[in-house]
């Protein structure tokens, strides 16, 4: 089950639902939300237009902003809050290796290390898949007027970093739920994730429930 003092993420590529899940996990579990506004990002709508032109001030607006918001929230190392959140500060870089140059890359690097971030390790991450068929779907759906560009290439991309991020991540537990079935905004399918969630996972555990969609 849920305890107040832990710190919970929810990732995974743009479109899958995170601020959703999140938001509604907070309700659930009575605690605190950390949430990202993407939308004040001045130079966000201009990326998703010219990446190659905007990559590296959208991505350093995201770094500082994010990391300042860890600091706002008073999560380190050493203390933990009864927070869930939707977005992890660590997938940052994961961001900046697939949208800089190298050599801004070597300069968000540089950035990153002066920062001197401590990041804390959550409790549980929530990793969320979809097919990108269905994040180009939601996409549209929501109907955010500079995302309706986004390219297929550079969700494939997205999706394809993710993967190896948490392929090989091992510093929390994490649940890994495909939602390709699922819609979060629905109380029976919700049920169902909130059950799997409240359970004590260990190491790495996949979940891919089979929900129909009516």
């Amino acid at each position: 089950m849920y305890h107040k003092e832990k710190f919970i993420v929810v990732e995974g590529p743009i479109g899958v639902g995170k601020t959703t899940l999140a938001t509604k996990l907070s309700k659930t579990f009575n605690c605190k939300s950390m949430l990202e506004n993407f939308s004040e990002n001045p130079f966000l709508s201009q990326f998703y237009q010219n990446q190659v032109q905007y990559a590296f001030s959208t991505q350093l607006y995201f770094l500082l902003k994010r990391s300042q918001q860890y600091i706002d929230y008073k999560l380190s190392e050493d203390s933990k809050a009864g927070i869930i959140s939707d977005y992890f500060l660590g997938k940052d870089e994961l961001f900046a290796e697939v949208t800089l140059n190298k050599q801004e890359l070597e300069l968000y690097r540089t950035v990153y290390n002066m920062l001197k971030l401590k990041l804390p390790k959550p409790d549980l991450i929530i990793y969320l898949q979809a097919p990108v068929e269905k994040l180009i779907d939601r996409i549209k759906s929501r109907a955010i007027d500079y995302e309706q560009g986004i390219s297929r290439d550079y969700l494939n991309s997205i999706i394809d970093a993710y993967t190896n991020y948490f392929h090989t991540y091992n510093e929390s537990p994490l649940l890994i739920i495909n939602t390709a079935n699922v819609n979060i905004n629905k109380s029976h399918d919700y049920k169902i994730l909130i059950d799997e969630i409240s359970k004590n996972i260990k190491g790495k555990k996949y979940f891919n429930p089979t929900i129909p969609n009516d």
